[in-house]
C-alpha cells in the first residue's frame, strides 16, 4: 500500500491535556515517521506489518483455527496430499528460508519430507519468533535453526553467513496477497536475487472464489478477526505514543471486486481526534483507516506475475475446489 507523505504534520502542543497527550513512543524515528505518513494521508492507512506484535501473532493463530478461515486448512490439506511430490522436486539438504514464519508450524510440518540442513525463520515479531525457534530446536536438534527478525516491507537482505547454495524460500499462506501486484513483483524479484541458480520458491496463493466465502473469512462470526484488526490500534499506541481508544472504532472487511482483493479497515464510530508523537488527526464519523489488502489471483495471473519476477513455475498443486494453490518456482534464467 502506498503511503502519501504530502499531508502536513501538526505538532501537538505541550500544554495539551494529559488525557489526550501522546504517551511514550517505543518505536524508532523511522517507524514513527512511517506511521505518521500513513495516518495523515488523504486516505488514512497503516501497513499490515503492524498487526504483528506478540498479541497480534497469537490472534492470527486463533484466526487460522476458525471454520470461516479456509486458507490455513486448505493449504495444509494440499501439503498433506502433495508434500512428497514437492519434496521430490526440491531435494533434501537445502537451507529453508521461511518468510513471515510466525509460529513456524507450517514449515516444521514439512521437515520430515523436505529434510532441510538449516532452517531460517524470518518474521517481524521478534519475541514471538525467538520463542518458536527455541521450541523447534528441542524437537529437531539435527537441524541448524537461525531465526531472523526482519521487516519484509524493507529490502530483503540475508546475512552473508547463510549458505549461498541450495536456498529454498518458503512463503506459505496468502501473505503475498498483502502486496499490490506491482509491489508483489518487486518483492519477488528480491527473493529471486537471493535464490541463486540452484534454489527455488515454494509459495501459497489464495485464488479468486465466491465473494461470500471471502467476506466470511475476514469477518468471522465470533469476532476474532475484528480483535486482530483492533489490536493494531493498541500496537500503534505503543509504537508511536498514540492515544487511540479501540472502543471508538469498528472492524470493516469486504471484497473489492474491481481490485480482486479483500480490504480491511477500521471505521470511526463517532467524530474523534487522535494524537501521537509529533502529530494528530481528526476523523469524522464513518471515516476509515485502511489496514490491509489481500489480493486474490487466478492460476494464470500468478504464474505471469512470477515470470515477471524472474521465476518459472515447475509445479502447481491445488485443492479439489480450486480455492487455494501452492506453486514451486525456480530461477527462469541465470
Amino acid at each position: 500500500m502506498t503511503l502519501s507523505r504530502t499531508a502536513a504534520i501538526r505538532v501537538v502542543a505541550p500544554e495539551t491535556s494529559s488525557v489526550l497527550s501522546p504517551r511514550t513512543a517505543h518505536g524508532d524515528a523511522a517507524t514513527i515517521a512511517e506511521i505518521s505518513a500513513g495516518l495523515l494521508a488523504p486516505q488514512a492507512s497503516t501497513s499490515p506489518k503492524y498487526f504483528y506484535d506478540s498479541l497480534g501473532s497469537h490472534l492470527f493463530e486463533a484466526i487460522c483455527e476458525l471454520p470461516e478461515y479456509y486458507p490455513t486448512r486448505t493449504e495444509a490439506a494440499i501439503f498433506a496430499r502433495h508434500g512428497a511430490d514437492m519434496a521430490a522436486r526440491i531435494g533434501p539438504g537445502m537451507t529453508l528460508v521461511d518468510l513471515g514464519a510466525g509460529n513456524c508450524a507450517k514449515a516444521a510440518s514439512l521437515f520430515p519430507l523436505l529434510q532441510p540442513s538449516q532452517y531460517v525463520p524470518v518474521d517481524i515479531a521478534g519475541e514471538f519468533l525467538q520463542q518458536a525457534a527455541a521450541q523447534l530446536r528441542q524437537r529437531f536438534p539435527a537441524i541448524e535453526i537461525t531465526p531472523l527478525v526482519m521487516d519484509l516491507s524493507q529490502p530483503l537482505i540475508l546475512p552473508p553467513s547463510l549458505p549461498a547454495a541450495r536456498r529454498q524460500f518458503f512463503y506459505p499462506g496468502s501473505s503475498i496477497g498483502n502486496f499490490t501486484p506491482h509491489d508483489a513483483v518487486t518483492f519477488l524479484r528480491q527473493v529471486r536475487e537471493n535464490v541463486g541458480a540452484d534454489g527455488g520458491l515454494l509459495i501459497g496463493v489464495d485464488l479468486v472464489k465466491d465473494p461470500a466465502v471471502l467476506d466470511a473469512a475476514y469477518d468471522d462470526a465470533i469476532g476474532v478477526t475484528a480483535a486482530f484488526n483492533m489490536n493494531l490500534l493498541r500496537h500503534l499506541n505503543h509504537l508511536a505514543g498514540a492515544d487511540f481508544d479501540p472502543a471508538q472504532w469498528r472492524h470493516v472487511a469486504f471484497f473489492n471486486d474491481a481490485e480482486s482483493r479483500i480490504e480491511m479497515h477500521l471505521e470511526a464510530r463517532c467524530a474523534l481526534s487522535v494524537h501521537w508523537c509529533g502529530g494528530e488527526r481528526s476523523f469524522a464519523q464513518g471515516e476509515r483507516i485502511h489496514t490491509e489488502n489481500s489480493h486474490k489471483y487466478t492460476l494464470e495471473g500468478f504464474r505471469s506475475l512470477l515470470w515477471e519476477a524472474g521465476f518459472r513455475v515447475d509445479g502447481t498443486w491445488t485443492d479439489d475446489a480450486h480455492w487455494f494453490a501452492v506453486m514451486h518456482a525456480a530461477a527462469a534464467y541465470a
